[in-house]
């Protein structure tokens, strides 16, 4: 889908007017949409100078200096030169109200009209006609982007929870600008009762240049090399594949304004109305600081004919209901409302927000868990397998990440992080350096071992994260027929290798191709030296790599030692994968067959060297053999505290480095705020003495008359 990009659109020079119009600005023909006026005595309509003024509702204004930015308007590199985000020169109405016709405009439509077709898989087909229509105007070729692209964009989201995901991490990105929490739960379409999908965050908002930015294709003003997408398109990507519409409220707040945008994308406008193209009415007011009212941008006329489409199609019918929903976004921040959401195959709502009133589950999906009966039910439970239909689930594992200063609040309350590296045990810290044409590209450490529940759980792979965000949860890096790799799980951060556009799996490059290899080494090299731990039968080679060798063979007393490694040998058994990795900390076992944390490895000393032989010597003579595990029964009680002891060692020393980290960001924040309070404390004394002085000339007015 993401290569037809750069042959479909052009981009065209934006001009000061209120429609986004993903075509050419010079063609010709008018919008066939007429205004509807209400009844003589209903007010709404055009900018707050009107008698029913929409005052300003009072909030603490505190300055940002976050980028205009926001939220959908994605990141980054456009998909190669996107798309246009043209602006109509002429007005969707042909005729509007005139400038001083105070009545306003309402919508007489009682219920927001659903997509013809409620199931996303089946609602791709158009009767408008297919393909992007090519118009010649002053010697100009211009493409449309035809409607149908908004859905056929969409279909990049096999999983309804990627789309979701996509949207949270606008809010992710907005930590940077001050976000604190985003808000995702249920909410209804007033026009007819429907549920509808609601996701708000705090952040710094949309002005109106990046609203237009954020509804159209391939834009992105996220330049943060922190930043979790890249591609300006997933905001329509996402919305689309949830439901046939979506309505976007935004605050912006910066030294000069504030500034409120609606803007609205809906599949089931173009199609009910036959378009050819992709329009996108939108409506922006800044604050009158003198007045404390709300006025219109772009002029009355453009004003008027983006309200009149916003109230027929949206599931607001007045222009007081859309302003209301600035109510509790406070001084900045974005609203997005998804509606009209699409339906399974069984024509229920794909997104179930009634088994569980505390989370989102995808309807009908569970996933199947073929073990023997008195495993199934740790099974089911597991993260691994949850994660497929409950919302909550997956967004607590969905970042490697989250500051303590942010919140996701899912229907009502917080979603705990998870870190999945703490389910497992028999912990190994694996370093591994990616390599292309001889260089490093990355310096990555793997979490590596079994989970807790091993080996009862049928679960294996790695959770691949890519700037924070989980790309690939329990990928299946190896299948097994004899339990080779079962229980076997690692946690680790690939910033060196590109997602695909929609965050759900990587690009099939050579670097990620020698990932998944070295990923696949690394799961049977830990299941052959370690499977003994939870009662398998250790399968020794008769020349086993001298980068895992074990006491089994050593004849140690109870002391443990560290392992040695053999850094040669080590680095040609990589050189095959293009990597060069070591074990930074390798489970070490005694003669009890026990595994505990050991010392970071090092090369080997000339005098490990005639212990090396003899180990060896030792293992040849094993070769081939079946070693039974030594029965650690006996000595379970006496260890485990040890056990214990030095694994809350190793999550304290993590987390007062945390608490470090966080102390200097704090303390860079507590400076920041000094900062922007000394610049509210100053405007604020200027406005007051502003007041001042129009008080007195006020009342120098009154001495007069």
């Amino acid at each position: 889908m993401n290569s037809v990009l750069p042959c479909l659109f052009t981009v065209l020079e934006m001009n000061c007017v209120e429609i986004v119009d993903l075509s050419s600005d010079d063609e010709l023909g008018e919008v066939d949409v007429k205004p509807v006026k209400l009844e003589p005595g209903t007010v709404v309509g055009s900018t707050t100078k009107q008698k029913n003024n929409h005052r300003f509702q009072p909030v603490e204004l505190v300055k940002s200096k976050t980028q205009p930015g926001k939220q959908a308007s994605e990141e980054n590199k456009s998909s190669n030169n996107a798309l246009s985000t043209g602006q109509s020169s002429t007005s969707f109405l042909e005729q509007g109200q005139s400038p001083g016709d105070d009545t306003g405009i309402s919508s007489t439509s009682a219920v927001s009209p659903a997509p013809v077709c409620r199931q996303f898989w089946k609602a791709g087909s158009y009767e408008g006609g297919l393909g992007s229509k090519v118009t010649l105007q002053n010697s100009k070729n211009y493409l449309h982007v035809h409607p149908l692209f908004l859905h056929s964009n969409a279909t990049s989201h096999k999983w309804a929870f990627g789309a979701i995901a996509e949207l949270l991490d606008n809010a992710i990105d907005e930590i940077q600008n001050g976000a604190t929490f985003v808000i995702v739960d249920k909410t209804s379409n007033p026009r007819d009762g429907s549920p509808a999908l609601l996701i708000q965050d705090d952040g710094g908002g949309m002005d109106p240049e990046a609203m237009r930015r954020c509804m159209s294709f391939g834009f992105s003003d996220k330049k943060s090399k922190s930043a979790i997408g890249q591609y300006g398109n997933g905001f329509k990507t996402s919305s689309m594949r949830l439901g046939g519409d979506v309505i976007v409220f935004s605050r912006h707040l910066d030294n000069r304004s504030l500034t409120q945008s609606i803007g609205l994308l809906s599949y089931t406008f173009l199609t009910r109305t036959g378009h050819d193209r992709i329009v996108v009415p939108m409506v922006d007011y800044e604050l009158n600081v003198s007045t404390g009212m709300l006025d219109v941008l772009h002029g009355r006329e453009h004003f008027v004919s983006n309200l009149s489409i916003l109230l027929q199609w949206s599931p607001y019918s007045t222009e007081a209901e859309l302003l209301k929903q600035f109510d509790d976004i406070g001084a900045h921040g974005t609203k997005i409302i998804i509606y009209n959401l699409w339906l399974n195959n069984d024509g229920d709502s794909e997104l179930d927000f009634d088994s569980d009133p505390k989370d989102i589950r995808i309807s009908g999906d569970t996933k199947k868990v073929n073990t023997i009966p008195a495993w199934k039910a740790v099974n089911e439970q597991h993260i691994a397998s949850r994660y497929h239909f409950s919302l909550r689930v997956y967004l607590s594992i969905l970042y490697l990440r989250i500051p303590d200063t942010f919140r996701i609040i899912l229907r009502g309350e917080i979603v705990e992080h998870h870190n999945i590296a703490d389910d497992l045990k028999f912990i190994e810290y694996i370093l591994y350096r990616p390599q292309s044409f001889g260089s490093v590209e990355a310096t990555v450490v793997c979490t590596i071992g079994f989970l807790k529940e091993a080996p009862q759980v049928n679960i294996h792979g790695f959770c691949v994260y890519h700037k924070n965000r989980l790309i690939l949860p329990f990928w299946q890096v190896v299948s097994y027929s004899d339990s080779r790799g079962r229980g076997v799980v690692g946690v680790l951060e690939a910033n060196f290798v590109e997602p695909t556009h929609n965050k759900q799996d990587f690009e099939r490059t050579s670097l990620f191709q020698k990932l998944e290899g070295r990923l696949k080494e690394m799961t049977w090299e830990y299941w052959d030296y370690h499977c003994g731990l939870i009662g398998y039968q250790v399968k020794k080679k008769s020349q086993p790599p001298a980068s895992h060798v074990s006491s089994h063979f050593t004849g140690q007393s109870s002391a443990e030692q560290p392992v040695l490694l053999n850094q040669t040998s080590l680095d040609a058994d990589r050189a095959k994968t293009g990597s060069a990795d070591v074990v930074v900390k390798q489970s070490i076992t005694n003669s009890h067959g026990r595994s505990i944390q050991g010392l970071p490895t090092k090369r080997k000393e000339p005098g490990d060297l005639a212990n090396l032989e003899k180990l060896k010597r030792q293992a040849g003579s094993s070769a081939n053999t079946v070693v039974q595990p030594v029965d650690t029964t006996a000595n379970q009680s006496k260890d485990q505290e040890t056990i214990y002891l030095m694994q809350e060692n190793k999550k304290l020393r993590a987390k007062c480095l945390e608490y470090e980290k966080r102390r200097e960001e704090l303390n860079i924040k507590v400076e920041k705020l000094r900062s922007e309070v000394g610049e509210v404390q100053c405007e604020y004394d200027r406005l007051l003495a502003e007041l001042n002085s129009l008080d007195i000339v006020k009342d120098e007015n009154d001495v007069y008359m």
